[in-house]
């Protein structure tokens, strides 16, 4: 079914939820004002609609391979690409200075969701261009700024990270990628890594890959790590794609879905590379970058959340199956009551992860825009939020579209099932949800809980201001509210982390569930009538907001009974 880019919802939000005009406002990003927002919405809508949306199917069907050492993309994927490089949509947000747009994230995040909607596994491409122009922007010289920011701004280069080893997953210190300086201010980069996705194209003059490795005099663990960029062509005198680097793809992983994107197997066997950054100070930087990808992963579940509600809305609003409450009994199952139930989660969910994500954005705008540090805290308590309630919800959503069409949607042919094969993998990738989680209740909190709980105040304030004209909404917001004041002040009380940890994921997904509330009760507000975004409100507060109970109780029960469990129990 035709992908439909949700252009007037990202007008609502910018305009009545997430506060766009407060980052307009600022000297650093005037140029946003709604005629370019609404131009740029417009034009990246179309794109996604009418370019990458017929290429989804295609990468599913026709996956990237290896053919005699050369990465082959799916069919159609190069033109795709081609259009989101010459519309711009790579550098959004980056620098003018190196041909960047240098517009708000919150643009560049809503851009990004459109195209992940239309066709994930080619979105991640540009997705991992953009992380690493910023972090080359953050941490890189001059000189190598000069040289690879506007190819790669410009989508003539492409950008990649390489972290993870088969035996430094999570655990990333434990990698074994060493760095030799050659004497002339290059490193040779030897070592194995996997996971790369868009590890090398065959559509773009050069694919440059940051790479984690460890200096000779490097200490064990994170702290001896130091940061390389490892071109696949070493660029010439002029700067154009010369000598072909010693880096090689070895293979392509089998997964379970996104085929259409070539995840590698990327061996280094000296490789010419430079330094990023200081000495040692590689995770600083490499966490520019994957931060950048957190708040984008979570946007793409949104994206497949979207796509994967679009689509069984269509089913719904056709398939004929039993007699129904409305009319004469002969309409569709968009008539019955669990078919409405499922579609309103899958949007309500849509809308919730959606502004969570946007919220994140605009912190970040905010921090860079005035530099003060509640905007910085803001944006990095948001963060891990944002990526977990994006991908679950788009897992989550998926999984309802399944579920949904019925038999039909373990049918392949029905399309249904590929939206859940591709998300799944968002859960895991950029950092584990349960890592994000982790973060969250770890050094999230770290300041006493003096961000959390100045978003907290926040959220209350603004539910007692609608109790006037939205009483039924606004009341349970505060008390649920209430409830995660609660179980941050249990949190704080631990000073044993384990006992944080046990309860780290429950405690994010009764966060995500209380700020879902929030920006539905803005919207209704903004709304001022009854009308759809209203009852979708209050179909969210009257029904899965009273979820945060559960979720706190299971936060603040500790880890003893978990730990109370033996080895042999598991088997039992």
């Amino acid at each position: 079914m035709p992908y439909r880019a949700p252009v007037e919802d990202y007008r609502f939000l910018f305009e009545h939820v997430i506060g766009l005009p407060e980052v307009a406002a600022t000297d650093r990003f005037s140029e946003a004002a709604p005629d370019m927002t609404d131009a740029i919405l417009t034009e990246a809508g179309r794109m996604s609609e009418e370019v990458l949306s017929p290429l989804n199917r295609a990468g599913d069907l026709h996956p990237a391979h290896m053919e005699n050492g050369v990465v082959r993309t799916s069919p159609g994927f190069a033109d795709g690409y081609r259009a989101i490089a010459e519309g711009g949509w790579i550098a959004i947000s980056a620098d003018p200075d190196h041909g960047g747009m240098g517009l708000p994230m919150v643009l560049t995040t809503a851009v990004n969701e459109m195209m992940a909607a239309a066709c994930l596994s080619l979105q991640l491409a540009p997705l991992m261009t953009q992380g690493q122009i910023e972090a080359l922007e953050h941490h890189a010289s001059d000189e190598l700024k000069a040289l690879y920011l506007p190819r790669l701004v410009s989508g003539e280069w492409s950008g990649t990270m390489n972290l993870t080893e088969s035996q430094a997953g999570s655990d990333v210190g434990a990698l074994r990628t060493r760095a030799e300086p050659n004497g002339d201010g290059t490193y040779a980069i030897t070592g194995q890594k996997i996971y790369i996705s868009w590890g090398d194209n065959d559509f773009t003059e050069n694919v440059c890959h940051l790479v984690l490795a460890r200096l000779p005099d490097g200490v064990p663990g994170t702290k001896g790590i130091s940061l390389f960029l490892v071109p696949k062509f070493i660029p010439d005198p002029r700067g154009d794609p010369g000598e072909r680097n010693a880096l090689s793809v070895v293979s392509l992983e089998h997964k379970m879905g996104l085929n259409g994107s070539p995840t590698c197997v990327m061996q280094y066997d000296g490789a010419t590379g430079w330094l990023v950054g200081e000495p040692h100070q590689g995770m600083r930087a490499m966490f520019t970058m994957m931060n950048n990808a957190r708040l984008g992963v979570g946007g793409q579940g949104v994206g497949v959340a979207e796509a994967a509600y679009q689509h069984a809305l269509a089913f719904a609003q056709e398939r004929r199956q039993g007699r129904t409450p409305v009319g004469d009994g002969s309409g569709t199952i968009i008539d019955h009551a669990n078919v409405r139930r499922m579609l309103a989660s899958m949007r309500a969910e849509t809308f919730a992860a959606r502004a969570i994500a946007l919220a994140c954005a605009k912190a970040t705008d905010m921090e860079t825009a005035t530099g003060a540090d509640h905007w910085r805290a803001r944006a990095a308590l948001l963060t891990p939020i944002a990526k977990v309630c994006g991908t679950e919800t788009g897992i989550n959503v998926a999984n309802t579209g399944i579920q949904l069409h019925g038999g039909m949607g373990y049918i392949e042919e029905t399309g249904a099932a590929q939206y859940l094969r591709d998300v799944r993998v968002t859960a895991i990738y950029e950092g584990t949800n349960g890592i994000q989680a982790m973060d969250l209740v770890g050094r999230k909190l770290a300041d006493g809980g003096e961000a959390v709980l100045a978003l907290i105040d926040e959220i209350e304030a603004e539910a007692e201001g609608a109790r006037t004209t939205l009483p039924d909404l606004a009341g349970p917001v505060w008390q649920a509210t209430e409830g995660l004041r609660e179980a941050t002040d249990w949190m704080l009380a631990q000073s044993d982390m384990t006992e944080r940890f046990a309860g780290a994921m429950p405690y994010l997904r009764g966060f995500a569930r209380v700020l879902g509330a929030h920006f539905h009760l803005r919207a209704a507000q903004a709304e001022g009538e009854d009308g759809p975004r209203t009852r979708l409100a209050r179909f969210y507060v009257t029904r899965l907001l009273p979820e945060h109970a559960g979720h706190f109780a299971h936060a603040c029960a500790g880890a003893g009974d978990l730990y109370a469990l033996t080895p042999r129990d598991f088997t039992a």
